[in-house]
């Protein structure tokens, strides 16, 4: 046996049905489309969705909600994060620079998830009333900077 013995099993391949080449080929005529109706003449494409006229799936079920497109995607950082960094000073740039923050967005948030036990100086664009808190309580500053520029 070699390679140019191979062959798919019986009955795998199967040729394509060709339509519409001549009565002889017995798919002639109407090519298996029927005679007349919707669907029999050329140019026929139904919509996705369509359920021969009876009101679409997409359409019976109810809409719910909706999406403000004027949300804006802040950067967040948890003081538990800032806590396990070395340093005690962290700025947009640093953070950025350590991987930490991947994507700037709208501007960096600083949220009060995570205990702090040391000073930092934080800067960044946002801060949640229990970031601003906690840091403060540890001693150090959380300061306010303007809009990211990109």
């Amino acid at each position: 046996m070699n390679l140019s013995d191979l062959r798919p099993p019986a009955g795998q391949k199967k040729r394509r049905k060709r339509i519409g080449r001549g009565m002889g080929s017995g798919h002639g005529k109407t090519s298996t489309r029927g005679s007349k109706g919707q669907r029999a003449g050329t140019g026929f494409g139904q919509k996705r969705g369509f359920e021969g006229g009876q009101m679409p799936l997409h359409r019976r079920l109810p809409k719910r909600g909706f999406t403000n497109i004027f949300k804006k995607q802040y950067a967040i950082v948890n003081l538990g994060r800032l806590e396990k960094l070395d340093g005690d000073t962290f700025t947009v740039a640093h953070l950025m620079e350590l991987g930490i923050v991947k994507k700037l967005g709208e501007g960096l948030k600083v949220l009060g998830t995570g205990q702090l036990t040391r000073k930092i100086t934080v800067e960044a664009h946002q801060f949640s009333k229990s970031a601003l808190e906690k840091i403060q309580k540890a001693g150090g500053t959380a300061q306010v900077i303007g809009a990211p520029s990109e």
